[in-house]
């Protein structure tokens, strides 16, 4: 009785019942042009006919369901896949699938791994608008996020023409790791950004992973002088790096014909970091390759040759590595540069899961020589700080950095629906020495200032004192930054927590005799969606009497730096209402708290 299936679940329908005793007359009324047609198949496959097509068709995802695999037909060819956990016992929220640029074609969905009593049939729909507005309470003010759907690492991020060019690995059919393709966000400051169409999109070799993008400024590659060329992993059975091409400073981008450029029998082999080298005059390309980094060159970004690869005995092999990045820094009060080989590891991290750590030393075009293998430097010292690269081609020789921040053990479980992840705020990176050892400068770009309101607040207090913020973010957003600065008298453990009415809390403080800053969770908010996110963090420091910390706090996260950038600790936070209050403490002796000044940040309207 398949026919009686089709015919309840054909859209467009109105029906009238009429119970008598026992028994039911069904009666139907088809409209005339029903928007879709809805055919089970048998065996969890069915096929969707589009009858009247619309800019969208909405799907209603339940995240604890299995993944369903669709299939986008027009006029009888495959023209796009997706995974979609679509809707079995309740609705999430809503994903589109575009349909547009199918004008004159006959559109059809194939449907597999989906049972026929699943409620998505009776709430998928075709619309011309997909409503955007942002409804999680968590969602940052100033942070970058996807307008829905998932976001995990940075990728070829560049600088092109006063455009700073943002890609990521982007899901826009649901909240949770899939279907990777590159997204894309524009801005001329690295704080307002805009929201672009998908840059790179899956295609026969497969989904698009991380990578890299260059400006080819001398024409090598015979795309024309200042091209933009995109670097990437097709992930499929294998993976594979391949290229594609933009012709309009990075709006849209062409497949290279040829693809893939670059292939190996290593199961994991991926995220290719692409640079010119000026001294040998060759382009770079960096890949990740289990638990070691690969180096390869080539004259013009499409024929390359293996040189060398680095990682034995080198840091931390907790995990793979992933996500490279090579670039030479300045070394803070010299004429010096040094090469910095960052490298992101999953698990691995040194409180559980993803985090970057980096190797300082020479480079001479071929092969990356690590200066001190005895030791595991960690570029930030938080749970939430993964996939760092920087930016291509930055004005000036910046190096600036942007990270993922979330953490590969509960990045698919944190309380928020409509999208997930945020980046970090953007960082520069330099070099300074310490007990002769060159260790990364994490400081927050400058770009930043321009988010403060004028209406910051500062105080000065000499002794131990509760002091509360609510006049200043009265607003709630809890979007905020605090620069602080406390002068040590001969206490061992100077401390502060930021909480609100509920009593949630984070709790900062310096252990002066450990030489070490801690950062505590534990009772931040809402802990319990993973085991693995109530935690507190540790980073060395100086052991100085005056202590400065810059913290950036917005609604989900807590960023900080210390001693102007000697250390950097990013957090994820979720408390049920914004931290209005600080308190301060020491134990063992005292102190003076000389500058708390508190910004409220926002983007300018």
């Amino acid at each position: 009785m398949n026919y009686l299936k089709d015919f309840w679940h054909t859209v467009g329908r109105t029906f009238a019942v009429f119970i008598l005793g026992t028994a039911a007359a069904v009666f139907s009324c088809q409209a005339t042009n029903p928007p879709f047609v809805i055919k089970h198949l048998g065996e969890g496959q069915s096929i969707v006919q589009i009858e009247s097509p619309k800019k969208f068709l909405l799907l209603p995802v339940e995240e604890s369901s299995p993944e369903a695999k669709l299939y986008m037909i027009a006029d009888n060819d495959v023209v796009r896949s997706m995974n979609v956990r679509l809707a079995i016992r309740k609705i999430d929220y809503f994903i589109p699938v575009d349909l547009s640029g199918f004008d004159n074609k006959s559109l059809s969905f194939n449907f597999q791994l989906i049972s026929d009593t699943a409620i998505c049939w009776n709430e998928m729909k075709l619309s011309n608008e997909f409503d955007t507005v942002n409804r999680e309470i968590f969602r940052p003010v100033y942070h970058f996020t996807p307008q829905y759907g998932w976001m995990n690492d940075p990728n070829g991020m560049v600088y092109k023409d006063g455009i700073y060019h943002l890609f990521y690995q982007y899901n826009p059919y649901g909240s949770m790791w899939g279907n990777m393709h590159w997204g894309h966000a524009t801005s001329t400051d690295l704080i307002a950004w805009e929201h672009q169409p998908v840059a790179i999109a899956p295609d026969a070799l497969g989904t698009i992973f991380s990578g890299s993008c260059v400006v080819d400024k001398e024409n090598t590659a015979g795309f024309g002088a200042g091209t933009i060329v995109a670097f990437y992993t097709s992930a499929s059975d294998r993976q594979v790096q391949s290229m594609a091409y933009s012709l309009d400073n990075g709006k849209t981008f062409k497949k290279y014909a040829r693809n893939p450029i670059l292939t190996s029998t290593q199961r994991d082999f991926r995220d290719p970091k692409v640079f010119w080298h000026d001294a040998t005059k060759r382009w770079v390309m960096i890949l990740a390759v289990g638990q070691e980094m690969q180096f390869y060159s080539s004259p013009n970004l499409k024929e390359w040759t293996y040189e060398s690869s680095f990682g034995k005995g080198q840091g931390a092999h907790g995990g793979v590595w992933e996500c490279p990045d090579l670039l030479e820094l300045p070394i803070e009060g010299t004429e010096l540069m040094k090469w910095v080989l960052v490298c992101n590891i999953n698990p691995g991290g040194p409180f559980g899961g993803s985090a970057t750590q980096y190797f300082v030393g020479t480079f001479d075009g071929k092969k990356f020589v690590n200066e001190s293998p005895e030791i595991t430097k960690w570029m930030d010292w938080g749970k939430d700080h993964y996939a760092t690269v920087t930016w291509s081609n930055a004005p000036e020789g910046r190096a600036i950095a942007l990270a993922w921040m979330s953490n590969w053990q509960y990045a698919n479980d944190v309380p928020t629906q409509q999208y997930r992840s945020a980046n970090s705020v953007p960082r520069d990176l330099s070099l300074y020495t310490s007990r002769g050892e060159t260790y990364i400068k994490v400081t927050p770009s400058p770009e930043l200032l321009k988010l403060r309101n004028k209406s910051s607040m500062k105080y000065a207090f000499k002794v131990d004192r509760n002091h509360n913020l609510d006049k200043l973010i009265d607003d709630n957003t809890g979007s905020y930054e605090i620069d602080l600065t406390i002068k040590n008298k001969n206490a061992e453990v100077i401390g502060f927590q930021l909480f609100n009415s509920r009593g949630e809390e984070v709790e900062m403080y310096y252990n002066l005799i450990e030489k070490k800053f801690y950062m505590d969770r534990t009772k931040s908010g809402m802990i319990s969606f993973s085991k693995e996110f109530p935690s507190v963090t540790i980073a060395p420091v100086k052991g100085q009497d005056i202590l400065k910390i810059r913290l950036f706090i917005d609604k989900s996260s807590i960023e900080a730096f210390g001693d102007n950038g000697a250390f950097a600790m990013s957090n994820l936070i979720f408390p049920s209402e914004p931290y209005n209050r600080i308190s301060f403490y020491a134990k063992g002796g005292s102190y003076n708290v000389t500058e708390l000044t508190v910004y409220r940040l926002g983007l300018k309207k």
